[in-house]
């Protein structure tokens, strides 16, 4: 558990130019109020097309906002999260 409301899966430590570090989950989920929220990373080089062939969802800065599962295609969504952790491993490895 990360915070009262998050399950993240793995960890990574960041380091930002600033001087700024810390440690965050490499993907998480929530089951909020209003959506479910999946905590993933962007930039990587498919994510655009990817969400393209997602279905119904909403974006925040790292953040999927989903009303419910149904609305979206299963199998991009696998690979949203799946490449969104190789992306964060080798970015931050």
């Amino acid at each position: 558990m990360w915070g009262s409301s998050i399950v993240g899966f793995g960890e990574y430590h960041y380091k930002y130019k600033s001087g700024r570090e810390g440690d965050w989950f490499l993907i998480g989920f929530s089951p909020r109020k209003q959506y479910l929220t999946l905590y993933i990373m962007s930039g990587f080089t498919r994510y655009e097309k990817l969400l393209g062939k997602l279905g119904k969802f909403k974006t925040g800065k790292s953040c999927l906002y989903l009303n419910q599962l149904s609305d979206v295609n299963k199998e991009t969504l696998t690979q949203l999260a799946a490449e969104s952790v190789t992306f964060v491993k080798e970015f931050y490895s």
